[in-house]
């Protein structure tokens, strides 16, 4: 079951579609703080192999969180909107912003 700490809302108020995107961006979050987590120890290392393992390492957090962001992008169509408008584009992100908001 899940604890008060993991949740703002009642647990049992939330649909299971609510629960999941939580889940969800939960894991984004966790991902990305350990790809920071395993960039950091890899800058700061003076040891070749280890520095190797931790941008491995670092990198299949990166998998992690694109899969989770996949999954949200899936299931909620702002989220589909708003990585269509701005991934994988060219050019000053603002001006990119300005055109869709046209």
């Amino acid at each position: 079951m899940a604890t008060s700490a993991e949740w703002h809302e009642s647990y049992a108020d939330m649909s299971e579609l609510a629960r999941n995107f939580s889940r969800a961006v939960k894991s984004v979050q966790e991902e990305l703080e350990a790809v920071d987590w395993y960039n950091q120890r890899a800058q700061a290392t003076t040891d070749e192999q280890l520095r190797r393992i931790l941008e491995h390492n670092r990198d299949e957090e990166i998998e992690h969180a694109m899969m989770a962001l996949e999954y949200l992008r899936r299931i909620n169509p702002v989220f589909d909107k708003h990585m269509r408008t701005y991934l994988f584009t060219q050019g000053d992100i603002l001006e990119i912003e300005e055109k869709a908001e046209d």
